[in-house]
């Protein structure tokens, strides 16, 4: 029988978040003896109020480009179009809900970001149960004690659409069931246009494939396409399948 490759996995989190939302893939991971890197993305010098896109996509590329190869980009939400804009130093995608480039950035309901939005000060626990109803009491009150403010600025340049290149890599795109942020048939469309795989998960929450009950499972499949897709006889792209 042959033995699993492993990988250098760096897990970007999306906006408000941080680290800590990738704890249950991080041990799923691991004990497939992958190395994972699930760094807090940094304001600027300056704070948040000065904090631009660059800035982090920066950040991504930096802390990429250290790890050994081969080396995959996993993100979720703001950190899926960080991780589109740095696919040039990644071995494989996986875009979780991402927010998406243009033209698919279209199709979002437009918002209005204060200089700095107010999420970790503004945190509540009922606000948070609402947003991970996917996930257990213990993991909610996790994540209403962790939710950070984030700049307005990278949410204005992501909500004006990104034209990043088409990914060259192989990619899989996960789409929650019913994501009001990321409506999952944005997911789907991105998928078909880059000849990507895609899986449907059960996560109803735009966060919930993360920390929410199917996370650990959704982090297993991660590590089985990686192995068909980076070491395997991949077969045809662009599948569809269902988490």
């Amino acid at each position: 029988m042959q033995r699993d490759r492993t990988f250098h996995l760096l897990l970007v989190h999306g906006a408000g978040g941080g680290g800590w939302e990738w704890a249950l893939w991080r041990h799923v991971l691991e004990a497939r003896g992958h190395q994972v890197h699930a760094p807090d993305l940094q304001p600027a010098p300056g704070g948040l109020a000065s904090t631009g896109y660059r800035d982090y996509l920066q950040q991504v590329r930096d802390t990429a480009g250290r790890l050994p190869r081969p080396r995959v980009l996993v993100g979720a939400s703001l950190g899926g179009l960080l991780a589109l804009d740095a696919a040039d130093a990644a071995d494989a995608l996986v875009l979780i809900n991402p927010l998406p480039p243009a033209p698919w950035h279209l199709h979002l309901p437009p918002r209005a970001w204060a200089d700095v939005v107010p999420w970790g000060r503004d945190a509540r626990l009922a606000s948070t149960r609402r947003a991970l109803a996917d996930a257990d009491d213990a993991t909610t009150l996790v994540a209403a004690r962790h939710w950070r403010n984030e700049s307005g600025a990278v949410l204005r340049t992501a909500q004006a659409g990104r034209t990043p290149a088409a990914p060259t890599v192989p990619t899989l795109c996960i789409a929650s069931s019913s994501d009001e942020d990321v409506p999952p048939a944005i997911t789907r469309a991105l998928a078909a246009a880059w000849n990507a795989d895609l899986q449907v998960s059960a996560a109803t929450t735009h966060v919930g494939p993360l920390p929410g009950a199917d996370a650990a499972h959704t982090a297993r499949l991660v590590h089985d396409w990686l192995q068909r897709r980076l070491f395997a006889d991949a077969g045809p792209r662009g599948g569809v399948a269902t988490v």
